[in-house]
């Protein structure tokens, strides 16, 4: 039976180690090997005691002077160490017994990048180019996109990786980068006619299939995001990822019912994320699910309790079932964390409108206007606040600094006619309802809204009759 080959490596190197020590003390020794030292040197750095394999390398230099094999590794070691010039020496040297070792390049790459002297480390990856085919050119080319990614010069990352699929198309650490960086530097054209270009070789790469569809997605063409991500899927079922994106695509689409169904394939292909729970609630949430978006905002949040976002989203369901007192509840906690957030506060006060209270509504306006000053939506329910609760004066001047604040937003008009009739200034009144007819006619039913019972008002329902007549409402 044969031994453990396992086995017999160590033994055989327990023995080298012993000829090495004995070396060095001067004892009677076998003669060691120019590639034994090389085992020595790798035993000691695999230690992490690089003083130990500084030293082999030395020694094995004393009887190999000219091995360039030896020279690297000593140079590695330097480098390890931080002598960057010293290291550049012996690379020097060994280039002289022998150019031909891509370790030699690698390696005055990593020096001239620790000494912060990027250009000569492209020159030699880009001379290396010159001299290597096949892997090791590979290898050069991700080396140089690393330098380029280093000292963001992101364009030239895209391209090595662009000149690796072009010699290997279905390279997969290649394939997997380049996704990132079309979509870094925005260059999804491009991609489209590369990944095209290899799917026609290599119809069954899914990571082809899935950079396509990825590059579809990063201009807006969502379906063929789609289609390209379900040939990814067809041809491995378990991919996680395409689900993912394809999910986000129907939700770009507006396509809710396919986006959830694709999205809980990611919840049975991987391990539970908040991020895909609380897609899948959105989903609910647009479909007018609120108590399915509920549940699933509810598992992102117990994944993620310090994400108030997600309270807030929940509270945002209760509202649209006017469940005012269980979304106050939500809003309490999202704002523990984060007080003056203006969607925050926002929906606090209009449960809190609701809830007739009426203090605690503009309070709550009053956070999101000082912290949006040009808000429309915030400005119009404060107003609206004050005008329920009977402070038309109030009401008709935040109208007049909303309409400052926006550039004199038509609608305010309106809001201001309403509040001043309310007031009792019917003559002032009338003028801003004209003003507000004149700039943007439909939004009268925003004045009818606050008071419904305005239309009982001769001046209000000749003014409007007037302007019907005149400009056709």
């Amino acid at each position: 039976m044969q031994e453990n080959p396992f086995r017999e490596d160590r033994e055989e190197l327990k023995e080298l180690l012993e000829q090495y020590v004995n070396l060095r003390s001067g004892k009677s020794h076998s003669f060691i090997e120019e590639d034994a030292f090389e085992r020595i040197i790798d035993y000691f750095d695999d230690q992490d005691d690089l003083a130990k394999a500084l030293e082999a390398a030395e020694t094995g230099l004393d009887y190999f002077p000219y091995s360039s094999l030896l020279l690297i590794k000593k140079a590695d070691l330097l480098i390890a160490t931080r002598h960057y010039a010293d290291a550049l020496e012996l690379l020097d040297q060994a280039a002289l017994y022998d150019g031909s070792d891509i370790n030699l390049y690698i390696l005055r790459t990593d020096a001239y990048l620790a000494l912060d002297q990027q250009l000569n480390a492209v020159q030699v990856l880009e001379e290396a180019l010159l001299l290597f085919e096949g892997e090791e050119k590979l290898e050069l080319l991700f080396e140089l996109a690393d330098v380029y990614d280093d000292y963001e010069e992101f364009d030239k990352v895209f391209d090595c990786l662009k000149l690796i699929l072009e010699q290997e198309p279905v390279n997969e650490e290649a394939l997997y980068k380049i996704c990132f960086w079309t979509d870094f530097t925005g260059r999804n054209e491009e991609s489209i006619r590369l990944h095209q270009a290899i799917i026609e070789e290599y119809p069954y790469s899914e990571l082809a299939w899935f950079n396509l569809a990825a590059a579809y997605q990063g201009i807006k063409l969502y379906e063929k995001a789609i289609d390209a991500y379900q040939y990814a899927v067809v041809i491995d079922e378990k991919f996680d990822y395409a689900y993912r994106n394809m999910g986000d695509a129907y939700i770009r689409m507006r396509k809710y019912k396919e986006a959830i169904e694709v999205l809980e394939r990611v919840l049975e292909l991987t391990r539970p994320e908040e991020v895909i729970y609380e897609a899948i609630g959105h989903c609910h949430h647009r479909l007018g699910k609120f108590a399915q978006a509920r549940f699933n905002y509810r598992k992102a949040s117990h994944m993620s309790p310090q994400d108030t976002k997600l309270n807030y989203k929940i509270a945002l369901t209760y509202i649209n079932e006017e469940q005012w007192e269980s979304a106050v509840k939500q809003l309490e906690i999202a704002m523990r964390l984060n007080r003056n957030a203006p969607e925050y506060n926002l929906a606090m006060g209009e449960c809190m409108l609701n809830l007739g209270n009426y203090k605690e509504a503009v309070i709550r306006f009053g956070v999101v206007v000082h912290h949006r000053p040009r808000n429309v939506t915030a400005r119009e329910s404060l107003i609206r606040c004050l005008y329920k609760a009977g402070d038309f004066d109030l009401a008709a001047k935040q109208c007049l600094a909303a309409l400052e604040a926006t550039d004199n937003k038509p609608l305010f008009y309106f809001l201001y006619s309403a509040a001043l009739f309310a007031g009792g200034k019917a003559k002032e009144a009338l003028i801003q309802l004209e003003n507000g007819l004149s700039k943007a006619p439909k939004l009268v039913k925003k004045f009818v809204e606050i008071n419904p019972s305005i239309l009982q008002s001769s001046q209000v329902v000749d003014a409007l009759a007037r302007y019907k007549k005149s400009k056709k409402l």
